[in-house]
């Protein structure tokens, strides 16, 4: 028997066809250009800085990712407008996040470009899309384009996965 969260995923009749997470505050609880001190590494299956200091997750992040990945109706994104793209991105691969991910988009600018990289490698109207993000902005403006947004200031947690679902399901079309 799968949690109730998977259960939700694989019973709903409308399924995002994408969804897209914001890293910094959203996965996980720091800024990576500012809270990390790299050169990272992995020792005993978690990830440091080189201050010594381990690099924590929201602890419903893992299982989050791994649903979706493992949901083939859905595609799994990332959106950061972070200064530091390198450290985001060694983070998500000494995380062992990068296979959950079928896009990144990690690079300072307005997310709606982020958005629109996606729309056309997956050909996936934004209207099927549902975005996770931290920063009241972002999901504004995102939202502008007609993706489904979900704010989430305390970053990313089971119950606010599920709710988000069931908002997408019952206001898509």
């Amino acid at each position: 028997m799968g949690s109730p969260t998977k259960n939700i995923l694989q019973k709903m009749s409308k399924a995002p066809k994408m969804i897209v997470f914001d890293l910094d505050y959203t996965l996980w609880p720091f800024w990576c250009d500012t809270h990390i001190t790299p050169p990272l590494h992995r020792e005993n299956g978690h990830v440091y800085g080189a201050d010594g200091r381990r690099v924590q997750t929201y602890p419903d992040s893992p299982t989050i990712l791994r649903m979706i990945h493992e949901d083939p109706r859905i595609k799994l994104a990332c959106a950061s407008r972070t200064e530091a793209s390198k450290i985001a991105n060694t983070i998500l691969r000494l995380l062992d996040w990068e296979k959950f991910f079928d896009y990144k988009e990690i690079y300072p600018g307005s997310k709606t470009q982020h958005f629109k990289v996606f729309r056309e490698l997956s050909g996936i109207p934004y209207e099927d899309m549902l975005f996770f993000d931290d920063e009241d902005r972002n999901t504004r403006e995102i939202s502008r384009l007609g993706v489904h947004c979900c704010l989430v200031p305390d970053g990313m947690s089971l119950d606010v996965f599920e709710r988000a679902l069931k908002q997408f399901s019952q206001t898509s079309n």
